[in-house]
């Protein structure tokens, strides 16, 4: 499915977070979302996820349900949001309970999202007895549970150590290689936003404007060639040019504060 965000602002009283805000999500691409802290990232995925009323502007879908779907719009959170007294297939079971699914579609749904992931055989652990990734795995299997058509990822790698943040991008584009499903995609780190995104936006210090949306032009399959280190520094290159000051000056303001 599309997703279009139109001239969307968002106020907590009298501090304006989001001033403005038009992006269009075509069906199967993943936008990164990128800019200093306190910039409204998170405020923007709460509004495109539906449990945050905007202030102005709107947020719609457009294009057909895909066969299966329950939820349209899933989240994948930076702190794994599992139930520590419940399994790992109870914690992946959880988004299915209030869905009236016969009990084997059900289990099917549980079982194939875990067999995704490569947590079939942790299937009856607990969330304290797994490694921070394979935490986070569990997340992405409970959110595949649902089918969505549109995914909305909160940093969900940021607690993570560098190399199984690694591996979690390559679980990722596996993913969305197989379900091409479309993603919005906030993150701080620059590295993350050029492996996974098609584009990328990157968003002014607080009130959160568009400053620019770059284009990734290097195929996904080709970005960690030799070939392709040429053009993606001079991407990043240029990423860093637009936040770079407004996150000095974003990081001044958080430390007044």
């Amino acid at each position: 499915m599309r997703l279009l965000v139109s001239n969307l602002t968002h106020r907590y009283e009298d501090l304006t977070v989001l001033e403005g805000i038009d992006l269009d999500l075509a069906e199967g691409e993943i936008l990164a979302v990128i800019g200093p802290s306190g910039c409204g990232k998170s405020t923007l995925l709460g509004i495109a996820g539906g449990i945050v009323a905007p202030t102005a502007g709107r947020v719609t879908m457009e294009g057909p349900v895909p066969d299966g779907c329950l939820n349209p719009v899933t989240f994948i959170f930076q702190d794994f949001a599992l139930l520590p007294w419940r399994s790992v297939e109870d914690n992946v079971a959880l988004v299915l309970e209030h869905h009236p699914l016969p009990e084997t579609e059900r289990r099917q749904r549980v079982e194939t999202g875990l067999r995704r992931m490569g947590l079939w055989e942790f299937r009856k652990a607990l969330p304290k007895q797994l490694s921070g990734g394979m935490r986070q795995r569990v997340g992405i299997a409970r959110a595949l549970a649902v089918r969505p058509a549109v995914l909305l990822l909160d940093e969900p790698l940021s607690a993570l150590d560098a190399q199984t943040r690694e591996l979690l991008m390559d679980d990722f584009l596996d993913l969305w290689r197989r379900e091409r499903t479309t993603a919005l995609y906030v993150t701080h780190n620059l590295d993350e936003a050029l492996r996974l995104a098609d584009r990328i936006a990157v968003l002014s210090r607080r009130p959160g404007r568009i400053r620019e949306i770059v284009t990734v032009e290097e195929p996904r399959e080709r970005r960690q060639e030799p070939s392709a280190q040429a053009h993606l520094a001079e991407v990043r290159d240029r990423l860093w040019h637009l936040m770079k000051a407004e996150a000095q000056m974003a990081d001044r303001e958080i430390a007044r504060a």
